[in-house]
């Protein structure tokens, strides 16, 4: 056998690494469009400025004006989230609203900060959105001043809403980590994927090649027909080779087992080794043909290769395969094929042994 034996405005996105969040050909982000509901669900709250302003002793222009201000800071705050405009100018545009409305309802104007606290640790850039977050959670401490009307009990409402943000902010960016690390993940995979498929299918075409040159180098002079059918045959091999290399690379091939059943003994037969087949197609788990096609196609690559067998027998079952060979027997260490293999029949949750035979080499493969 083998003898070679999240940025900014990003909370909730999770967009392929390197990819244009802007391509029209990717989906929606749903954070974007509908960012503004987020928001706009908790204006609800501003009935309390609204309730001081009205309640205020101050001229009606006063109170309207303040009005306008908290109406002001309730679009920069939708706009905030919106994701087409700054965060910084919605912040700042938010917080001279709010001050503004300071000489009708005073201290009442502490109401807009879990605004301000949610927004700077949604949308802010890193690591601004930090300093801000804990800026805004540092405001019930002026309660220690001894502020005339200032509510102690601010504490309650703040800190709550400031520490749901963080932690929406930290899981948003935790999640795009793992999104990332998922997304290269499944790159190495592929291209370890390509690599054993390439190594696969090369490695039995050029043995299956190597063997058709030979036998017609001896054949050319006492049989020059026969020659130009290997030659023949070399040609037809050489171009499947090439087109299966090419729909490997384009991740458009499967294994094909009824295939690979026939090919066998053809591929034997030119090295000078017998074929012995115990079972049939219908025998095997049609979950598992592909994959058993790729150990098939393997071994027998191995087989031709290095194991200077003289017949080999190919056992087929619902279980599993089984390659014997009557050869010189497996030793040193594992080669690519037989490692690439492995990974396929362990990816399919089954097991297989290598073990020399009397005489020869033994795989097994076990799948559920």
């Amino acid at each position: 056998m083998d003898r070679d034996l999240l940025p900014a405005g990003d909370v909730g996105r999770t967009p392929q690494p390197g990819a244009d969040v802007s391509d029209p050909a990717l989906p929606a982000n749903p954070w974007e469009r509908w960012g503004w509901a987020f928001a706009s669900i908790w204006l609800f709250f501003l009935a309390f400025p609204i309730s001081a302003t009205v309640d205020a002793d101050a001229p009606v222009a006063a109170k309207v004006g303040t009005l306008v201000c908290i109406a002001g800071f309730a679009v920069a705050n939708v706009l905030g989230y919106s994701h087409r405009h700054s965060t910084w100018v919605s912040l700042a545009a938010m917080i001279a609203l709010a001050l503004a409305t300071m000489p009708v309802i005073g201290i009442g104007v502490i109401s807009f900060t879990p605004y301000l606290a949610i927004l700077s640790a949604l949308e802010l850039p890193a690591p601004a959105w930090k300093w801000a977050a804990g800026l805004w959670a540092a405001v019930p401490t002026l309660s220690l001043l001894d502020i005339d009307g200032y509510p102690t009990y601010f504490f309650l409402m703040l800190w709550p809403v400031v520490l749901g943000g963080v932690m929406l902010r930290l899981f948003g960016e935790r999640e795009q980590v793992a999104y990332a690390a998922r997304s290269e993940f499944a790159l190495v995979s592929e291209r370890e994927r390509v690599a054993r498929d390439v190594h696969d299918v090369l490695g039995h075409s050029l043995t299956a090649l190597s063997v058709k040159a030979e036998l017609a180098a001896r054949l050319i002079d006492i049989d020059p027909e026969r020659a130009k059918e290997e030659l023949a045959s070399i040609q037809a091999t050489a171009r499947q080779a090439l087109a299966e290399v090419r729909s490997t690379v384009g991740g458009l091939r499967a294994g094909n087992l009824e295939a690979e059943l026939a090919a066998a003994p053809r591929v034997l037969a030119d090295a000078g080794i017998s074929t012995t087949v115990v079972g049939d197609l219908a025998d095997t788990d049609p979950r598992h043909r592909a994959l058993l096609a790729w150990v098939l196609r393997e071994s027998v690559t191995n087989v031709v290769r290095h194991a200077g067998a003289r017949a080999v027998t190919i056992e087929l079952g619902p279980h599993g395969i089984t390659v014997s060979d009557d050869g010189t027997g497996c030793s040193g260490a594992e080669g690519n094929g037989l490692r690439g293999m492995r990974e396929r029949v362990s990816g399919a949750g089954g097991t297989i042994t290598v073990r020399a035979d009397a005489p020869g080499t033994r795989v097994e493969v076990g799948l559920p």
